[in-house]
């Protein structure tokens, strides 16, 4: 239940801060002293949508805040709607999204506005309401349909059209033939061709530099030093000369060693200068599959792994082509089981829905002649089952006086009536968020109508914690707790005031109720008369 609410800067509210009881609360005020507007606070608390135009004139930005207990979890919600930017949303002063806020407050709360009635001229929410008394599943019937509806659109995507299936398969058969004629090793080929390429492209220049070098560390070149024949025999000489020089000992050491790597290296270089030749026709021939295999690449991926990966799936789309009519066979095979299981779920929703419509109607009916509709006659219709083998097609139908036929909702229920159906609904429905709140349901109704509505109320805050915003002394009057919505002008600007009413001031609000504004001695008494007689 909602336990405290916050309510900042939003409408005509300045700050309003409540603790709210157990059972039945009811908002009584005059027209346009801001009760709806304490009902849209919480209906934003539970992701209800916003708008800048509910931000207080001259305020950067409106907030709302409050806390649920249920059980012994307590959760906080608060909104916050700026003049400028998005609104922000909030769980336990952790940021969270609209959807978010909205699954939670789903569960937490249940608004019927003052028109929510309306949507039981739907029959989708008949359904609902009708499933949830009668614990109907449905969701076998969303599987089968599901599966269903796979299957058909593998079968589309076979290719039911013939001629369109043969264009596929040629398309299709060249491309496989063009990519198992390149014959591509790996997905690395190309790589592995580019540095061949290359080595076979500088082939003549890596032969001179290679050649150079050689000549440079094992033939005579008397440019090194005047009496030697190459850099090898002149750095040994300088290492005999500097041998057993104490002085000498390290770098001649460091000598040494280079003696040997100029040696390794003058062999390596003289292989490499002897393998790098010329070969013309060989790159000839790597260049023409370079670009073979690029044209690949171009046509079906931008690597040769992923031209590897389009033969593969295209040569299984293929073999599906190809197989097209056994495929075709034995997906209708499937979907005609398919469509048995749901002919078979749906006969199941069915024949749960008309079993539990008696109890149902008859218990809808008992509460609607307790809310002063003595003679009324409820019912659920159902379409043929060869019209409707689902059972979705269902209706609900009343007869709210006595010779009057029953007829669908819309035919023959008042505005006054639709609401009442909606509260006996909510009496019959317990599975239900545990805060339900009612925006005006008694609109339409006086007398002994209203009484009745007001104990209906009354009655369904025993099991839940029930928010109604009424104009009726009859409906605040079995309240748990009022609360008084006025407004106040102070130097021309308007302030709201909420306030709980107890005692006289209780007194006075509904003697103001049933009088229409004056505190007549009758209507003062009248309305001790029904707080005494109040649930």
């Amino acid at each position: 239940m909602l336990v405290e609410l916050h309510v900042h800067q939003l409408g005509i509210i300045d700050s309003v801060t409540l603790v709210f009881k157990n059972g039945l609360t009811a908002f009584t005020g005059e027209t346009g002293a801001g009760k709806t507007m304490m009902i849209e606070a919480i209906h934003l608390l539970v992701g209800g949508k916003s708008d800048v135009s509910m931000v207080r004139h001259g305020c950067d930005e409106a907030r709302v805040e409050g806390r649920f207990v249920v059980g012994d979890d307590e959760v906080i919600l608060s909104r916050v709607i700026p003049v400028q930017g998005r609104s922000r949303a909030y769980i336990n002063g952790n940021l969270a999204t609209l959807a978010q806020l909205a699954e939670i407050g789903g569960e937490l709360v249940d608004l019927h506005g003052q028109h929510a009635h309306q949507s039981l001229l739907h029959e989708k929410a008949q359904r609902v309401a009708l499933d949830q008394f009668a614990g109907v599943d449905i969701s076998p019937v969303a599987q089968a349909k599901a599966e269903l509806r796979q299957l058909r659109q593998e079968l589309e995507s076979l290719g039911g059209d013939e001629r369109a299936r043969v264009r596929e398969i040629d398309l299709l058969q060249f491309q496989i033939d063009e990519i198992s004629a390149a014959a591509i090793s790996s997905g690395e080929e190309d790589e592995e061709l580019r540095k061949e390429e290359e080595a076979l492209g500088n082939a003549e220049s890596y032969q001179t530099a290679l050649r150079g070098a050689y000549a440079l560390l094992s033939e005579a070149n008397t440019q090194v030093s005047p009496g030697t024949t190459n850099a090898s025999d002149a750095l040994r000489s300088a290492l005999g000369l500097l041998q057993g020089k104490e002085a000498f000992a390290e770098v001649a050491q460091r000598l040494s060693s280079l003696a040997a790597e100029l040696d390794d290296a003058a062999a390596v270089i003289r292989d490499l200068a002897e393998a790098s030749e010329e070969d013309p026709e060989r790159l000839a021939e790597v260049s023409a599959r370079r670009k073979a295999l690029s044209d690949l690449c171009r046509k079906y991926g931008p690597l040769l792994a992923d031209v590897l990966e389009y033969g593969r799936a295209t040569s299984e789309r293929l073999n599906d082509l190809l197989g097209y009519e056994q495929r075709a066979r034995d997906l209708e095979a499937s979907i005609a089981a398919a469509n048995e299981r749901v002919r078979k779920a749906e006969a199941v929703v069915r024949k749960k829905r008309i079993e539990g419509a008696p109890q149902f109607a008859k218990a809808v009916q008992k509460h609607l002649r307790l809310l002063a509709l003595p003679e009324a006659v409820f019912q659920v219709d159902f379409a043929p089952e060869s019209q409707d083998p689902s059972g979705d097609g269902l209706n609900f139908l009343l007869s709210a006086n006595p010779g009057s036929p029953p007829l669908p909702l819309s035919k023959v229920a008042s505005g006054g009536e639709l609401a009442r159906v909606m509260l006996a609904l909510r009496l019959v429905l317990t599975q239900s968020p545990p805060t339900l709140i009612f925006d005006e349901v008694d609109a339409g109704i006086g007398g002994a109508a209203a009484v009745a509505v007001g104990k209906a109320l009354a009655a369904v805050g025993k099991g839940h914690q029930v928010f109604v915003v009424t104009h009726l002394a009859q409906v605040a009057s079995q309240a748990h707790q009022q609360l008084g919505v006025s407004k106040e002008i102070i130097k021309k600007v308007t302030y709201a005031r909420v306030g709980e009413l107890t005692g006289a001031a209780r007194e006075s609000e509904i003697a103001r109720m049933l009088s229409g504004g004056a505190l007549t001695e009758v209507a003062v008494a009248h309305a001790q008369e029904l707080l005494t007689h109040s649930s």
